[in-house]
């Protein structure tokens, strides 16, 4: 089934052009009617974008119908592993005319080992191809752990977050979240299309605000500074004091877009 990898976007933030594809195809076989599937919908062109919930973040609850206004269809996936496996995928197959890669947690939970990884390949398959990408750190200073099961010695000493019985959450040290923007920044200097990338000084989830739990004051400034030095000139540099579920992220990802697409 090609679109298969579409059923994951389903039930965050409603459905998709891939997903409704998808799930009709499901329901066809079920029935053995396969005359009934719906095939994918590409009278408008189809926007990637990586986002958690919104307990996480909220930015999609603007930027999606936002864009959907300007005529495109918007497939939201949640990267935990599986959702950022499929929109890599999608990705690689050139599903989309532009992505919205806001949520890049995925690559500090492979590069640290977790199970939740979607794979070496993350944040580089629609750079390799070309396509338009906005870049946000979003979770970036988290490695996300299967919640049922204790806690690795690897972790011993750090601070975390329970999100439900299934998940918890690793708050990286300043000294990881290096690591992780140098990761960032290698895998975005392989672009061969537009790129963007937004720093919201501010913070990167609702954890993570002032007077939260996870707060670091000084983490965004290190992890800005490291990804810099190792940024090549190519990658478009946004800077913000907000935080990335502010009005004011989804302003400058909204007008970014609108420079590169809207005439």
């Amino acid at each position: 089934m090609q679109y298969s990898t579409g059923v994951l976007t389903g039930g965050l933030f409603g459905l998709n052009s891939i997903c409704k594809a998808s799930l009709s195809q499901a329901a066809g076989a079920v029935l053995g009617a396969a005359k009934a599937t719906k095939g994918v919908d590409t009278s408008r062109p189809l926007i990637g974008m990586t986002s958690f919930g919104k307990t996480v973040m909220t930015f999609m609850v603007a930027l999606k119908p936002a864009l959907e206004q300007r005529g495109y269809d918007v497939a939201v996936f949640h990267p935990t592993g599986m959702g950022g496996r499929a929109f890599e995928d999608l990705a690689g197959q050139g599903r989309f005319s532009c992505v919205l890669d806001l949520a890049t947690q995925e690559v500090g939970n492979h590069l640290f080992g977790s199970s939740l990884s979607a794979g070496a390949d993350r944040l580089t398959n629609a750079g390799l191809n070309g396509i338009p990408q906005i870049i946000a750190p979003g979770c970036h200073d988290l490695v996300d752990v299967p919640g049922w099961a204790p806690l690795s010695d690897r972790w011993e000493g750090y601070n975390s977050h329970a999100h439900n019985r299934l998940l918890s959450s690793i708050a990286l040290t300043n000294e990881d979240r290096i690591r992780v923007a140098h990761s960032h920044a290698e895998k975005m200097n392989m672009a061969r299309g537009k790129t963007a990338f937004v720093m919201p000084m501010g913070g990167y989830h609702e954890w993570d605000r002032f007077g939260a739990p996870l707060h670091n004051p000084e983490g965004p400034k290190i992890f800005a500074a490291a990804l810099r030095s190792k940024l090549s000139d190519s990658v478009e540099w946004h800077e913000t004091q907000s935080h990335i579920n502010d009005a004011v992220f989804c302003d400058i990802v909204l007008n970014i877009f609108d420079r590169w697409f809207v005439t």
